[in-house]
């Protein structure tokens, strides 16, 4: 635990934890949002139709290599 001498060393500590504590909140808001966003079902589509997208193009690839 700290020892403060004066009130303007702890009072500027507390005005920083202060405005920590502000930043972290603020921080978890948009991951709150961010989370939001990403679990609505038009994402979620967007991601399965990127998914197959690329999982098609690697199969027709591979079978026109296959081809002899």
């Amino acid at each position: 635990m700290k020892k403060y001498r004066n009130t303007e060393s702890l009072e500027r500590d507390l005005k920083i934890l202060h405005l920590e504590r502000k930043i972290a909140v603020e921080e978890f808001k948009n991951l709150k949002a961010q989370y939001k966003e990403d679990l609505k079902p038009l994402n979620w589509i967007q991601s399965g139709i990127q998914i197959f997208g690329k999982l098609g193009g690697v199969l027709l690839i591979k079978k026109f290599l296959n081809r002899k």
